[in-house]
């Protein structure tokens, strides 16, 4: 009983743990989420820059504002750079992150697996000792009634 109990407190444990490393992907997926849609926005607001530069640019437009405005872009383009490292960055430790889950579940899956089957052995083991009394019983009813008998007979 004491080894069953042991294997109990380790599901326990396992079992914690694997909700850690759940709640831990959950977070990071949600920093996933968080990183793509300000890359959306740098994208959106990149495109929308240009947009108004091209109607801008149409008026009038000098050689100063020309160059302020791809100093701005390449600004721009490097920030746009710079999420797409973080993006990577999320990629790789959501990967990570579903690795340990996956490692997580496998061991409690393990420990559940070790504890049905020692449950199955606990089991079979009372099936047969109750099995062995029981024929012992039906054997003791049976020299019993022998004897009775052969009391019977003389």
């Amino acid at each position: 009983m004491s080894g069953q109990k042991t294997l109990l407190l380790a599901i326990d444990l396992a079992t914690a743990r694997r909700d850690e490393a759940q709640a831990n992907l959950q977070n990071i997926l949600h920093a996933q989420a968080h990183a793509q849609d300000q890359m959306q926005q740098l994208q959106q607001y990149a495109v929308e820059t240009e947009q108004r530069w091209l109607q801008g640019a149409q008026i009038s437009t000098t050689p100063e504002m020309l160059r302020h405005h791809y100093q701005f872009i390449g600004r721009l383009d490097q920030a746009i750079q710079m999420q797409e490292g973080v993006l990577a960055s999320h990629a790789q430790r959501i990967e990570a992150a579903r690795q340990l889950l996956l490692q997580a579940e496998c061991r409690l899956g393990s420990f559940k697996q070790v504890l049905a089957t020692r449950r199955l052995a606990i089991a079979k083991t009372r099936q047969r000792q109750e099995q062995k009394q029981m024929d012992e019983f039906a054997s003791q009813q049976s020299q019993r009634q022998q004897r009775l008998q052969a009391e019977n007979d003389t």
